[in-house]
Formats: structure tokens, C-alpha cells, sequence
């Protein structure tokens, strides 16, 4: 079992990451989606873990409401064709769920055939205080066992060219609405002080129990979920302007909007793959 902590370090207050986080998972959730593929939402809704308990409970009792959500993420045209042709499709589906008791938050990433093999869990928690030693109270034995990486949004450490767009650069980027960046490359909370400044502690702990291989798997999602998180956050930030001024009504509306448009998208392209293949 590998357990990471990474520290991303962001020029926001934590009552704006909150509506920022939102907006960018639907956003990126619409750029994921297509080909039969994609993010499919099942459930969005409040929890209250008096009345409506999830189906697994949050870190503590500061954190009893919320919102929880069920999606799954569709793979197989995300691999490579000789492997969506061999491999089960279950192995190809991913079930996330997410308890959303901000500024906590629990996502649980399983796969339905590994059952209970595979799980990788990422517990958030976000504050204005960005030097936190043991921000999720982990008990001595965990500690010695976690590994921190910080999350520089400013540096391309981690990324490659093709993780990078022209129009989502830290670095170039000015924000219209409130006058944030560009982020001086390399530890930019140090340099500047026209922003905010806040840190998303996500914790991310995997868990691969199958033989031979959970060494190298577990690393291997360790890197990825490293990777997806400078990727997210960059984009969090040069979409300033996007949701800067959004109320957490705006973005229920908006996730409503997303879910039935991620639907439909993937319907119409299954629909389409399944014409493309009686006219063969």
C-alpha cells in the first residue's frame, strides 16, 4: 500500500476553491467525454449522515453534510485497441465515489473486476494554512509510511508538452476579474504576494493486492493521480474569469446541465459506433 500526500499550493481563498473545484470537474468532465466513452453521472445529490447516510462514513463528525456522487468513467477508447478487444469490459469501468463535506472531501476509486483488489482512496482537505505537518490527524504508524510531494501549478515538473495548452499556462496567464498572475516559474507563493494564497492537502492512498504486480501498479497510479492533479489545478486557475462570481447555485445548475449533456453525448456516440458497425 502506497500513501502519498500531495500539497497543492494555490492562489485562492478556500471558500473560492470550492465553487473553482466544481466548475473545473464538470468542465473537464465534458472534454473527457465522447466516443461511447467518458464520465457518466448516476447520482448527485445531498447527504446528511443522520438521515441519508453514505455508504461509507466520513473522517469524522465536522463533516456530517454534503453532497455525494456516484459516477463512472468509461475507458476502453482510452486504450489502446488491442487491449479494449482482449480485455473484459468491466475491467475498463471505473466506479467513483464522493463524499463532498467541504473544505474535507472522500473519493473512492474502485473497479468492479478486481472487486476487492483495487481501491485508491483521496481524502482533501483544504486550508488557508499551506505549512500543515498532519493535516488528516494520520496516526504515527500511517506517517511513517507517507511520502509528501508538492504541487507546484507554476512548474511543468511531471508533465509532458502534450499536457500543456497554449491558453492554460500559469506562467502567461492574467486573470481579468482579480488581477492574479502570471505565477513566477518555481515556488511562486514565495515570490508574489498579489493573490491569495491556500493549499489543497489530497492524500491519495492505493491499494493493489494482486501478486506480482502491486509494487509497480501502485506506482504507477501514485504518478498518474500526480499528474491529473497539476493538470486540473492549472486549468482551475487560468479559468478564473469562468468562475469567479459563480454562487454554489450556479454550479448545482450547472452540474445538472453537464450530467444530461454527458448523456446525451455518449448515447449519440454509441448510437453512432453501432450504425458504423451493421454497415461493415
Amino acid at each position: 500500500m502506497l500513501i502519498y500526500e500531495f500539497r497543492v499550493i494555490l492562489p485562492l481563498t478556500v471558500e473560492e476553491y470550492q465553487v473553482a473545484q466544481l466548475f473545473t470537474v464538470a468542465e473537464a468532465s465534458k472534454e473527457q467525454t465522447g466516443g461511447g466513452d467518458g464520465v457518466e453521472v448516476l447520482i448527485n445529490s445531498p447527504f446528511d449522515n443522520e438521515n441519508n447516510p453514505p455508504q461509507t462514513p466520513l473522517l469524522d463528525g465536522s463533516y456530517q453534510t454534503g453532497q455525494y456522487t456516484h459516477k463512472k468513467y468509461h475507458m476502453a477508447t482510452k486504450l489502446p485497441s488491442m487491449f479494449s478487444a482482449i480485455l473484459p469490459s468491466s475491467l475498463m469501468i471505473f466506479n467513483e465515489l464522493a463524499w463532498n463535506g467541504y473544505p474535507y472531501c472522500r473519493t473512492v476509486l474502485s473497479n468492479d473486476w478486481f472487486l476487492q483488489k483495487f481501491e485508491t482512496k483521496i481524502e482533501s482537505l483544504h486550508s488557508s494554512d499551506i505549512t500543515l505537518e498532519n493535516a488528516h490527524n494520520l496516526p504515527a504508524e500511517l506517517l511513517a509510511k507517507r511520502q509528501i510531494v508538492y504541487i507546484d501549478i507554476s512548474s511543468m515538473e511531471g508533465l509532458s508538452k502534450g499536457d500543456v495548452k497554449d491558453d492554460q499556462n500559469p506562467n502567461t496567464f492574467v486573470s481579468e476579474k482579480t488581477g492574479r498572475g502570471p505565477l513566477a516559474e518555481g515556488r511562486w507563493w514565495e515570490k508574489q504576494h498579489n493573490c491569495p494564497v491556500m493549499c489543497a492537502y489530497k492524500l491519495v492512498t492505493c491499494h493493489f493486492n494482486v501478486w506480482g504486480l502491486q509494487q509497480k501498479v501502485e506506482d504507477i497510479i501514485q504518478k498518474q493521480e500526480r499528474r491529473i492533479f497539476t493538470i486540473f489545478h492549472r486549468e482551475l486557475f487560468c479559468w478564473t474569469d469562468k468562475w469567479h462570481g459563480l454562487t454554489m447555485e450556479d454550479i448545482r445548475r450547472l452540474e445538472e446541465e453537464t450530467k444530461n449533456e454527458l448523456e446525451m453525448q455518449r448515447k449519440e456516440s454509441q448510437t453512432r459506433g453501432l450504425k458504423a458497425t451493421d454497415s461493415k
